[in-house]
Formats: structure tokens, sequence, C-alpha cells
């Protein structure tokens, strides 16, 4: 697989897993807490660049409904976002490496 199809290859399964993130928040929304601790922590630290903090910050403090749609959302802000996410560890491993499996038999059957 060239490096272009892996790059497509990799924002479809992070799509993937941030959809998963999505429903699982609207199960469980005191996820949120943890998140922010870890954005707050990236603020803190510089570990990660302003504006991915800053924009995830803002994201958080919102209303879910506005969150969800970001996770859910396949344009190109949204995607950059996901590159640094607030919610790893948010999906235990084995649904993790199933949805990564799923999502990559769906991008080869395209």
């Amino acid at each position: 697989m060239s490096g272009d199809r892996l790059h497509e290859l990799a924002e479809a399964r992070s799509l993937a897993l941030h959809q998963a993130v999505a429903e699982r928040l609207r199960e469980e929304p005191e996820l949120l807490s943890t998140a922010r601790e870890r954005v707050a922590s990236w603020r803190r630290s510089g570990a990660v660049a302003p504006v991915y903090a800053d924009a995830w910050a803002e994201l958080l403090a919102g209303d879910l409904d506005s969150l969800l749609a970001v996770l859910a959302d396949p344009a190109e802000r949204a995607r950059a976002l996901r590159q640094v996410t607030p919610f790893a560890g948010a999906i235990d491993p084995r649904r993790r490496w199933r949805i990564w499996r799923e999502a990559r038999l769906a991008f080869e059957g395209r």
C-alpha cells in the first residue's frame, strides 16, 4: 500500500475510533472530565501545540452535541484535531483492534 493510501487508512481508522468515542460519551458523559484533565495538562506542560490544546479546551467546555459532531466530522479541521486527541484510552484495546480491522476491510473494499 502506498504512503498516501496508508495515510487515508489511518484517517479512516481515526474517524471510526472517534465515532466510537462519541457513542461512549453519549452513554458516559463523565468521560469528559478525563479529557478535560488531559487537555489542561497539555496546556500546562506545552506538550501539545497550543492551537490544538486550545481548540480541544474550547470544545470540551462547550455543549456535548457540538463535541460529538466534531468527533464524527470528516472535514479537515476535525481530522487535524483527531490527530491530537484527548480521548486516548477511551476505547478498550479489544474494541479498538476490532474497529481498526473493520475500518481496514471497509477501506480496502471501496
